[in-house]
């Protein structure tokens, strides 16, 4: 077998330009696994590569297979690749500028994976990599997230909000979560303590003295989100760098994280989710041939928790 069913893009544009179509199979680094995908998820990232904003800062050759979030069986293992066997489950966030998910088969490498999650089930699994990296990265690695500190989530029901607002309560840190009222019950039953309804209140209005604040939103809100902190407090975004002469204007610490894979922190989120203190949440599960559907989603901008394509059984 040479070729496998994957969804390309041919040039950059709206979704009209993902095509489902034969492809030809991964080739293997010595590092590398050979992945037989059994789901992959939608993030914003892929949408934006489609359009074409990140040409400047992805070095990308066209065709390009998009999805970097991956849940599957290794069926290759390179030389190089000791720490899995053939028959492994595996879950990754693969490299954003190699060929990605939205195919039969991909080439990851290993120290990018890590075993599944035994509680969760492929689609599941697919859920958690880019998200639960982005938090870890952000709350953890940047922001050293400590207990007892208070953190202020934006986007709370989000795909990488949900699982933020799960990973600080593991830490014991007090969660302040914005999102709208209908996700009310969702955010509090993943441990929020305080929640602000944006479309009603101002964030600033009723938050203070918070030690964190994770932006997942930007522009205003970004802007908004110095006023609530603490003096040294820091804010983290994973949108748009925040301005150093703002950060110093309020005596506060700022953070920009675009995330990089890590098989390691992987396998901790995995014991996390296995021990039942963070779980993805699913917005809706598509099969890779409504890949159109599920971009014109995720660029809407409402899905609570993840878009994931089911590719195969």
């Amino acid at each position: 077998m040479t070729t496998m069913k994957a969804v390309r893009i041919h040039a950059y544009g709206g979704p009209e330009v993902l095509h489902h179509e034969d492809a030809p199979l991964p080739t293997l680094n010595p590092d590398d696994l050979l992945i037989r995908v059994r789901a992959a998820a939608v993030n914003p990232v892929d949408w934006k590569i489609r359009e074409g904003y990140l040409q400047g800062f992805l070095k990308h050759r066209l065709p390009l297979i998009l999805g970097w979030d991956v849940s599957g069986d290794v069926v290759e293992v390179g030389p190089e690749a000791t720490a899995f066997r053939v028959g492994d489950e595996v879950y990754a966030r693969s490299d954003i500028e190699r060929d990605g998910a939205y195919a039969e088969y991909i080439a990851v490498k290993a120290s990018d994976a890590a075993r599944k999650p035994a509680a969760l089930d492929h689609v599941h699994a697919a859920a958690v990599p880019l998200t639960a990296l982005t938090a870890w990265q952000s709350l953890v690695d940047a922001a050293q997230l400590q207990a007892g500190q208070t953190v202020l989530i934006h986007a709370a029901a989000g795909g990488v909000g949900s699982l933020a607002v799960q990973l600080a309560k593991a830490r014991g840190a007090r969660v302040i979560a914005t999102a709208s009222a209908v996700n009310i019950g969702l955010v509090t039953e993943l441990g929020a303590d305080q929640f602000i309804d944006y479309t009603r209140t101002r964030f600033e209005d009723v938050a203070r003295e918070v030690d964190v604040v994770f932006d997942t939103i930007g522009g205003d809100t970004q802007e908004r989100s110095w006023q609530v902190l603490k003096p040294g407090g820091m804010l983290v975004s994973v949108v748009s760098p925040p301005p150093e002469a703002t950060a110093a204007a309020h005596g506060a610490r700022r953070a920009f994280v675009f995330i990089q894979p890590s098989g390691v922190q992987l396998t901790t989120i995995a014991q996390l989710i296995d021990e039942g203190k963070m779980k993805p949440i699913i917005h809706t599960v598509l099969p890779l041939t409504e890949v159109r559907q599920a971009h014109a989603i995720s660029q809407g901008g409402h899905a609570r928790g993840k878009i994931v394509l089911r590719v195969a059984d």
